[in-house]
């Protein structure tokens, strides 16, 4: 173990094993134990919670410190390697923030929905879990296996034509770019000997200059692999159907899943090609970064053009995406802080979208298939007549001054709003911290890699992006909230409201937290462009007498 966890050094391997042993229990218990599956399920992503909340006030302590953790107590760079550095520990809070969020609105009716919902949670939040801690490019290959493995189980969740056509476009493109991940793989141990990270940024610059075209060739299989992960522009056509057609939760928790491929990029490139790489500095920059701009257009026109909520979500998600990657590309530690920071709110706010979608949505289907008057909330069955007798003060030109507005209809309206805040990047909330913490790091930047007509371009996304952001939301509040005229309130349950107000509450907590927060991400944001305390930490970790899972 190096860094600051001495006295809990074992505490690196829960985050994986702790979902992993959940999910064999939950899959062990019978489906008529409903409600056993879904409490266990719960407590288990609230310790996921707390384990990563404490995790990241451990690192935010010492973030000069990382973390290492030898799982098998095999020296490096031969055995798995876990590594814990603020953007690891990072992204675990965020990922246990949408595993609850998820399992908590699930629990209205969505995990009634076929038979392993809570099982297929837990083992995509250990592939997710997993991804974050790895050190090396193998594991990191399974990790995606186990959390794509999950995701395509929780996509199709609930079943349905309308899930099974995207289903299999995502199913298709994440096997292909399996299949690039896995050759990319091979070609980087062929010519470094290696798959751990820190010794293949090690050894990249002493490769020999005739093994650079496969050494890079073997780098540009990678990229694709993560890059469609991430939802990067061309590659991203499956990702708006696929994920507006997946339930409420699943989709909460696919907001998370698409950074895993940003997370990758963000890693492997800083990891192995800075500044100090030789002749493969900074390699793909331009792609990155035009790519990214790319990315960040093409999700700006799309929340436009979308009627659909979970479309207009699909569409966000790409949009932050885009400018994620755009901003890490232009190598400024400053600049990629924001990124983060930007990273952590896009992906609440678009996880809260998605189950406000839902609730949104059963209400307009209440309208297109009308309830009757006086019989709350049952839907009329086939063929049954709607009583007509009831007046509807809606449809009487009478004045509903001093009417009091459903507190169900006042929530839905006020959390849509919060949450367009939080997307399109407006002022008071988290989206506007990050995208002003953007434009600062566009501005203070220096030496450009990629050009600065790059920089430039993105300064004048980010305002486009948040016009184009807040048109197509704005335009969804008037058509679900305020042109609605005659639609009975809906009731909401305690498992429906609590997962979207933790969510706000929590891009509120980053808005109201964000000279500290910010001071957490540039300290990732260093760590990323400067790697060699990366290197370091997990070379110089070697095994300790004992049994297996020793850490120094």
């Amino acid at each position: 173990m190096s860094g600051s966890l001495p006295a809990a050094a074992h505490l690196l391997a829960v985050p994986v094993l702790l979902p992993l042993a959940t999910a064999a229990l939950l899959i062990g218990i019978g489906d008529r134990q409903r409600r056993a599956k879904a409490g266990l399920n719960v407590v288990s992503m609230l310790a996921s919670l707390l384990l990563a909340a404490w995790l990241v006030a451990r690192v935010a302590a010492t973030p000069e410190s990382l973390a290492v953790y030898l799982p098998g107590n095999w020296p490096v760079p031969f055995g798995i390697v876990l590594v814990l550095d603020p953007l690891a520990a990072g992204m675990l809070l965020l990922a246990a923030a949408g595993g609850v969020a998820a399992v908590l609105f699930s629990l209205a009716r969505w995990h009634r929905a076929s038979v392993h919902f809570h099982p297929l949670l837990q083992l995509q939040l250990a592939g997710l879990n997993g991804a974050f801690l790895t050190g090396d490019l193998f594991n990191l290959f399974v990790f995606f296996e186990v959390l794509l493995a999950a995701s395509y189980g929780l996509l199709l969740h609930g079943g349905g034509t309308s899930r099974v056509r995207p289903g299999l476009h995502y199913i298709v493109v994440n096997l292909l770019a399996s299949f690039l991940f896995l050759i990319g793989v091979a070609l980087v141990y062929g010519v470094t000997g290696t798959l751990n990270m820190a010794d293949i940024a090690q050894k990249l610059p002493l490769a020999p200059r005739e093994d650079l075209g496969l050494l890079h060739a073997g780098a540009a299989l990678l990229a694709v692999a993560f890059l469609a992960k991430a939802a990067f522009w061309p590659l991203n056509f499956w990702l708006p159907a696929a994920y507006s057609a997946a339930s409420a939760p699943s989709a909460a928790m696919f907001a998370v899943l698409t950074k895993v491929g940003a997370y990758a990029v963000l890693r492997t490139w800083t990891l192995c090609f800075p500044v100090t790489a030789g002749v493969s500095a900074h390699f793909g920059s331009g792609l990155l970064v035009w790519g990214g701009l790319a990315t960040l257009a093409l999700g700006a026109v799309g929340m436009l053009r979308s009627q659909q909520l979970g479309r207009v979500g699909g569409y966000s998600i790409i949009m932050s995406s885009g400018m994620v990657i755009a901003a890490a590309g232009l190598d400024h530690p400053a600049l990629t802080a924001g990124a983060l920071f930007y990273l952590a709110s896009s992906t609440l706010g678009a996880a809260a979208l998605f189950l406000l979608a839902e609730l949104v949505e059963r209400g307009r289907q209440a309208e297109v298939d009308p309830p009757v008057p006086d019989l709350g909330e049952r839907l009329p069955a086939f063929g049954e007549a709607v009583r007509t007798d009831v007046v509807n003060l809606d449809d009487q030109e009478v004045p509903l001054v001093g009417r009091a507005i459903p507190a169900s209809v006042a929530f839905l309206a006020a959390s849509f709003l919060l949450c367009a805040l939080v997307v399109a990047g407006l002022p008071p909330l988290s989206g506007f911290v990050g995208k002003v913490a953007i434009l600062q790091g566009i501005l203070e930047r220096q030496a450009p890699v990629a050009g600065a007509d790059a920089a430039w371009v993105l300064f004048v996304l980010v305002f486009v992006s948040s016009l184009a952001a807040s048109i197509a939301l704005v335009r969804a509040f008037i058509a679900h909230f305020w042109a609605v005229r005659g639609r009975p309130p809906q009731a909401l349950r305690l498992v429906e409201v609590a997962p979207v107000t933790l969510l706000l509450a929590g891009c509120m907590a980053l808005a109201a937290g964000g000279e500290h927060v910010l001071r957490f991400t540039r300290a990732a944001a260093d760590s990323l462009h400067a790697p060699g305390g990366y290197i370091g930490a997990v070379m110089d970790t070697q095994p300790v007498p004992g049994p297996a899972g020793a850490a120094r």
